[in-house]
């Protein structure tokens, strides 16, 4: 009996020192040991790949932000600040209080079929806000020209680029709303449009929020 319960001390015994050391190492020295060496060779990348204007971060390069006006009273949805370059639509899965840019609950595409009526509807009410809010006198904007990323949302839910195409199309609009020649916010975008990674993967591409800070310096010195 003596002897039963002395192994049973020693296995217990064996056990929580294992559960110590094992809790030790991975719960405190393997997590710090990857911590700095990530800071070490990617702090940006570590602390979220932040965008910094005037010395403070105003976003994320891989999160997408809106850029809508203000609520008014009783008003339920808001509005698109027609003086900025906007982002994909934000369809996503749920609605949270945490994330007040893109109110997502899980990063995520909405999962509908390509046929959903939904989807369908969503879909037809993005391409004529896209064609009202950027036809300008003179230069009306035809449903053929509206890009397949201005009226859907990314596989995430967040994604923080457009394509040249879409950023294009929004040229006159901001130009005009901001009171800037046609000509230098063109630019601005192509200044700002990235190719593909490597030359080959993906698509090129505009991140909406550095362009977005960009077209703010210029209106500022203009």
């Amino acid at each position: 009996m003596n002897n039963s319960l002395a192994n049973t001390a020693r296995l217990l015994g064996a056990g929580l020192r294992a559960l110590l050391v094992l809790t030790l190492v991975t719960g405190v020295v393997y997590p710090l040991v990857v911590t700095g060496v990530a800071q070490g060779l990617f702090p940006s990348r570590a602390d979220g790949s932040p965008v910094r204007e005037d010395g403070r971060v105003v976003g994320s390069s891989l999160i997408g932000q809106r850029y809508d006006l203000p609520l008014a009273k009783g008003q339920q949805t808001p509005r698109a600040d027609l003086k900025w370059f906007q982002g994909r639509p934000a369809n996503g899965l749920a609605a949270n209080s945490v994330n007040t840019r893109y109110h997502l609950l899980v990063s995520g595409a909405t999962n509908l079929a390509a046929d959903n009526k939904v989807l369908v509807a969503q879909v037809r009410a993005a391409r004529a806000a896209v064609v009202k809010d950027n036809s300008v006198p003179g230069h009306p904007v035809s449903p053929t020209q509206v890009p397949a990323d201005a009226v859907t949302s990314s596989g995430s839910g967040l994604d923080p680029d457009i394509s040249p195409q879409y950023a294009r199309l929004q040229v006159r609009r901001v130009a005009e709303r901001n009171g800037l020649p046609v000509a230098r916010v063109r630019k601005l975008v192509e200044d700002h449009t990235e190719g593909r990674t490597l030359g080959f993967m993906g698509e090129p591409r505009v991140d909406v929020l550095r362009l977005n800070i960009a077209l703010r310096e210029l209106v500022a010195g203009h």
